[in-house]
């Protein structure tokens, strides 16, 4: 019996070690080192927290289109925005508004919605760019209510 408890009193004293190390509590009694590893806990929680406030914030307020001229004839169209329902959709529609050509697309939906788009040069960089922003803010209006 004797013997079952000291190893006991050991083990308990091993985690409460561990527990310690862990926190980097400077106290000494049990009750100390429990509520200093509590208040560890409750700090990490709150930075996580935190952290998932900050990646939601950059996900629903991420927002760029460039449109470049890349050699003769052609545009690279980058599109980075909040993912929306519709999003790939409304952009190709306004592409055929523009009467634009799309020669390739590389489309992306993980966490954002992103593309990367080669079309024929057939109108103003400005006026394309101008586009796919109303279409963006449509969406994000969509979304919001």
């Amino acid at each position: 019996m004797a013997a079952a408890k000291t190893q006991r009193r050991m083990a308990l004293r091993r985690k409460l070690h561990i527990l310690r190390t862990l926190t980097k509590s400077k106290s000494v009694k049990r009750s100390s080192i429990i509520m200093d590893a509590f208040l560890y806990i409750y700090k990490l929680k709150l930075q996580v927290e935190a952290i998932k406030k900050e990646y939601q914030y950059l996900i629903n307020h991420i927002q760029q289109v460039k449109v470049e001229k890349i050699g003769t004839g052609h545009l690279v169209v980058l599109v980075t925005c909040k993912k929306g329902e519709e999003i790939l959709v409304s952009i190709l529609e306004a592409f055929e508004k523009l009467n634009v050509n799309v020669v390739q697309a590389r489309v992306s939906c993980n966490h954002f919605f992103g593309m990367e788009a080669i079309v024929q040069d057939s109108v103003d960089a400005a006026i394309l760019s101008h586009a796919i922003l109303e279409v963006i803010q449509k969406q994000t209006q969509i979304c919001i209510f």
